[in-house]
């Protein structure tokens, strides 16, 4: 097995940031449209979670972690946190196509991942106990975690433990919702009661919210608020109002057209695309890119039964 290494060259890390954030929105968009593309093919078996219209929170939050040392815990919704942390575009393929040369050698598909300090897990919020505990366990490392749930996580009873404990326990550990507005096919409005906002308030966890898509402005409030955790080395939460402009998993969207025409006006690709100059030739690299690792992963050995 290859030696779990980041890819600093899909990261684009000596670039500009301007470039370095678009490539990496671009090239999360075209994998998980490739990823849908297989599955129209009958190529992909099992089914998959996009993260397309939510790229720039994975791009711009997890710009300003420290990958030699912090932690990540994400949910079924992992492709584009996944590549923020290590660029590994081959490796994440051949997992999700059930080889041996995947991020889990071919067995832990599309929802859960591990590849140095990343995690995944399809369980919603199940993760939260063991990134409170993996960040009290490294605190006297200078490494802090961070948990990505949704909206759809507040009806679980694990948050609001994980938050009482990371208070208690003084967790270096930024909690970060990413609010799309729909738990599969439920609108937040009927299976989410009072502000997501202040959810970890009454625990004496600081919060932070923002709204919108932009992938500079997003990055710029992670760089602060994990700054204050360093310095603290108590947990944050942040609470972020995005858009999914794909379906649930495949094929499930239930949202009216016009509700999607209001998403897809925040499209982070589109919204960002004008602040690139170069962006055609970025495109094509994504493109050349993706289309050379997702040919070497068909190629790969299949996973051992």
């Amino acid at each position: 097995m290859e030696t779990q290494t980041i890819n600093y060259e899909v990261l684009g890390q000596d670039i500009p940031r301007s470039e370095q954030f678009y490539r990496l929105i671009k090239l999360i968009r075209e994998f998980e449209l490739t990823l849908l593309d297989l599955f129209s093919k009958d190529l992909l078996s099992g089914t998959t979670h996009t993260s397309i219209g939510q790229e720039a929170n994975a791009v711009g939050i997890l710009s300003a972690l420290n990958r030699d040392i912090d932690m990540v815990w994400s949910n079924h919704r992992c492709h584009g946190h996944f590549l923020s942390y290590c660029g590994q575009t081959r490796r994440l393929f051949a997992e999700i196509l059930g080889k041996s040369t995947g991020v889990c050698s071919g067995r832990g598909g599309s929802q859960h991942l591990h590849w140095r300090n990343f995690s995944s897990s399809g369980i919603q919020g199940g993760f939260l106990a063991a990134a409170v505990g993996a960040a009290v366990a490294e605190k006297s490392t200078g490494a802090i975690g961070c948990a990505f749930l949704g909206d759809g996580t507040m009806g679980e009873g694990t948050v609001y433990e994980a938050l009482n404990l990371a208070s208690l326990s003084s967790a270096p550990l930024l909690f970060v919702v990413e609010d799309n507005a729909i738990a599969q096919t439920t609108p937040k409005k009927v299976g989410v009661s009072g502000s997501i906002t202040d959810r970890a308030a009454p625990f004496g966890i600081p919060t932070h919210h923002y709204r919108g898509t932009d992938v500079d402005e997003i990055a710029d409030i992670a760089k602060q608020v994990m700054s204050e955790i360093r310095e603290s080395g108590r947990p944050a939460w942040l609470h972020i109002e995005t858009v999914r402009l794909g379906p649930h998993s495949k094929g499930d969207d239930t949202r009216d057209a016009e509700e999607i025409a209001a998403a897809q006006a925040l499209d982070p690709l589109k919204l960002y695309r004008d602040k690139v100059a170069n962006a055609k030739e970025i495109d094509a690299w994504c493109e050349a890119h993706l289309a050379e690792m997702l040919d070497q992963a068909m190629k790969d050995e299949p996973a051992c039964a």
